[in-house]
């Protein structure tokens, strides 16, 4: 733990605090925008075509504006814009599927039990899909051995354990809020399939297939957007992952997003100086199921 707090202190030491203060007053102000003006419902109303679109422009401002910001001020450090330009472009467009892509399969007879089977598929199909295309991404740009962190090797999970025994009471004091509840855990959506609330398999494999998306979302945040770009924008890559972030989590509760950009720092930070996103992973695993379960107390001390 003492290793990654000086990891986290030595960042905080190099950063340029001009490029920070900027980041915070443009992320506050597009959390802000998108809680006021509703902007996540407003584009899930629209054809699967167009949220693709108002995402993606979305992504591309929320990743490349902290880079431009930066510019002035790290431009010398940075490696050919040429090479990792195309990548910038990339991203977004890679996430913007994952928002927008749905499918509908008859896994079954039932109409209730088709919801259910779906919607295990669900983000099983994705994880897959974005590893796709990560790997093509790493075959066209230069098969770095670095890129997505997927070693493990003298990496040590103490730390992460002792993250997430500290995330404990944040969680549990959280799962005593209204939006909280409205939103966790996740298979109360499911309502209209008594057999996924009623019998552990459903619930058990419901979770499971829930976790796999967080397979995804370290892959593509710390082992795309930090160890793939590091290689040309060094340390500079936190900040503008950290903002991307955030905006992934606007259909969550207002704390919960505000939150993932600090917590977006902090993985960003750990991930560059271990090289690996399994640490992450485990931290982002396990809050993501200690909500699931706080959501399951909540609900149940609530009633």
């Amino acid at each position: 733990m003492n290793k990654i707090l000086s990891q986290l202190q030595g960042y905080w030491l190099w950063l340029d605090k001009r490029l920070f203060l900027q980041a915070v007053l443009f992320t506050t102000s597009i959390v802000f925008c998108n809680y006021f003006f509703k902007i996540n419902s407003t584009i899930n109303e629209y054809p699967h075509q167009l949220q693709y679109v108002y995402w993606y422009g979305l992504f591309f401002v929320a990743l490349a504006l902290p880079y431009a910001m930066a510019t002035p001020i790290a431009r010398e450090r940075w490696g050919p814009v040429k090479k990792w330009l195309p990548l910038l472009i990339i991203a977004p467009a890679i996430f913007s599927w994952k928002m927008t892509y749905s499918f509908q399969f008859a896994f079954s007879d039932s109409l209730h039990g088709n919801i259910y089977w779906n919607t295990v598929a669900y983000w099983p199909f994705k994880l897959m899909v974005i590893l796709l295309m990560l790997g093509t991404v790493w075959l066209v740009f230069g098969r770095d051995p670095s890129w997505y962190g997927l070693r493990t090797t003298r990496l040590s999970y103490r730390p992460y354990l002792i993250m997430l025994v500290l995330m404990m009471p944040l969680i549990a004091a959280a799962a005593t809020q209204a939006d909280f509840l409205s939103l966790y855990p996740k298979l109360k959506s499911l309502k209209h399939f008594p057999a996924a609330e009623n019998h552990g398999w459903y619930q058990l494999l419901y979770e499971l297939s829930y976790g796999s998306d967080f397979v995804g979302i370290e892959a593509f945040f710390r082992g795309f957007l930090i160890l793939g770009f590091a290689r040309w924008t060094g340390k500079d890559c936190i900040l503008p992952m950290a903002v991307f972030y955030c905006t992934i989590h606007f259909g969550k509760p207002l704390g919960e997003c505000i939150s993932s950009f600090f917590g977006g720092l902090i993985l960003g930070v750990v991930t560059y100086h271990s090289r690996s996103i399994w640490g992450g992973l485990l931290v982002h695993l396990g809050i993501a199921w200690l909500m699931e379960l706080g959501g399951y107390f909540g609900r149940l001390y609530s009633n």
